[in-house]
């Protein structure tokens, strides 16, 4: 598999190239077959992404947006992903949109694996797009290189959609969507800014093992688009 790069000058023209790239793969799939899914990240980088999307003109009543991963924690809490996404992509014509939470009732990640598997069961796979994120040791999603779970979320023999994922070097349980389960989709983007970011990622791939860093094992499965700016 592959990394494609996609260069910009600043990242106000990766926010109106990007933002038009996601919307027109989501025209295209509710024009084929009715409906779309779209996979998004936390973190500071897609906030920009996200109110330049909300405004988009897209038939967002038949869009289903998730997380890629989520921190065990409430909804209201500031390191809620959900909260970001609520606050900054689910307003003004995305607010039809349909949003699944990762979160759920359930005191730990593990015990909402089954419910949440069932629900993306019925929304259908593969997504129509997932943009991902990485972190310096990186990580993308919940799927971290400290983590006893990173063998199993790495896994693309094993069936399972999601896990429950416990860092050591960040805070939170979290629940993240499988390797297997982002690599499937129709369209993978990285989403980075920064020097620093590209030199991990670079390093990444040419220096590190699939366990070192898990975003190279997202680029060994499956064609991932880099957007970049400085």
């Amino acid at each position: 598999m592959s990394l494609k790069i996609t260069t910009f000058s600043s990242a106000n023209e990766l926010v109106t190239v990007f933002s038009q790239r996601i919307a027109d793969i989501l025209k295209q799939a509710i024009s084929e077959k009715g409906k779309a899914s779209l996979v998004v990240s936390g973190g500071s980088t897609p906030v920009p992404l996200f109110k330049a999307l909300s405004v988009r003109a897209i038939d967002w009543s038949k869009v289903t947006i998730t997380l890629a991963d989520e921190r065990w924690v409430a909804s209201t809490d500031a390191a809620s992903n959900e909260k970001l996404v609520r606050q900054n992509l689910l307003q003004d014509k995305a607010a039809a949109a349909n949003f699944i939470p990762l979160k759920t009732a359930h005191n730990n990640a593990e015990d909402a694996v089954e419910q949440l598997t069932a629900t993306f069961m019925k929304v259908g796979l593969p997504f129509d797009a997932v943009i991902l994120g990485m972190g310096e040791d990186g990580h993308t999603a919940s799927l971290f290189p400290c983590s006893a779970q990173i063998e199993a979320g790495l896994d693309v023999n094993l069936p399972a959609m999601l896990i429950a994922t416990q860092p050591t070097t960040a805070p939170h349980q979290r629940i993240s969507f499988t390797l297997r389960a982002l690599v499937s989709s129709a369209n993978v983007f990285l989403h980075l800014t920064g020097q620093k970011k590209r030199d991990v990622l670079y390093h990444a791939l040419e220096h590190s093992s699939d366990l070192e860093k898990p975003i190279k094992a997202v680029c060994d499965k499956t064609t991932v688009e880099l957007m970049w700016a400085p």
